[in-house]
């Protein structure tokens, strides 16, 4: 079954993107221009972080993607810009969300990072990865040891790829990748992938 999208941004361009995300073949249930009142039956949101505001590291207020999330626990939230700016993609991972992807990514490229997305992965757009780790420089001192396999395990995750193409690269099974995945978020003591993706990149692992 499609993923069913709900896009929240400034209303010209919701609809742009729910015009070409329609287009694309998927199911998007609406759009509004800020997080409140979404359609309960979404189970991913496509977060313009326009909506953001300037500060969105500010503790006045929560960040819109804690706002979703603490709204409706299990669902997905794909943060998108204009620019590739560290701040406030690095406050929209922190709050939770599960990538991010320039504004002018093809549409089917956004729709194949929102089915990522859906399917529990992370997903970063082009250069991301790198600008975002860049920010932290050098890893913290960290109790937890990784071997060199799980080190490079977790920096292709955090790159984004699947666990397909991470067999490839890495010349092993996938599912010997997932079982790698499995044992670095044991050992990390974390939730999951995404959760993972967020903590090596706060901890300058990768």
């Amino acid at each position: 079954m499609s993923a069913r999208v709900v896009v929240v941004a400034a209303a010209a361009v919701a609809d742009q993107i729910a015009t070409g995300l329609r287009a694309a073949g998927l199911d998007v249930r609406g759009c509004a221009e800020n997080v409140s009142g979404l359609p309960e039956d979404a189970d991913v949101v496509v977060l313009d972080l326009a909506v953001a505001g300037p500060d969105p590291d500010g503790a006045e207020s929560l960040h819109p993607v804690e706002v979703l999330l603490d709204a409706a626990p299990a669902l997905h939230v794909l943060a998108i810009g204009e620019s590739v700016d560290h701040v406030p993609v690095l406050a929209a991972l922190r709050a939770g969300a599960s990538g991010f992807v320039r504004r002018d990514t093809a549409w089917t490229e956004l729709a194949d990072a929102i089915a990522r997305v859906a399917a529990g992965e992370t997903v970063f757009g082009p250069g991301v990865a790198d600008l975002v780790l860049d920010s932290y420089g050098t890893a913290a001192a960290d109790p937890v040891s990784l071997t060199e396999r799980e080190l490079d395990i977790v920096r292709l995750v955090v790159d984004g790829l699947t666990a397909r193409q991470i067999a490839v690269r890495l010349v092993l099974s996938p599912r010997t990748v997932e079982n790698h995945v499995q044992r670095i978020v044991r050992k990390l003591g974390l939730a999951g992938r995404a959760a993972l993706v967020r903590y090596a990149i706060e901890n300058g692992f990768a």
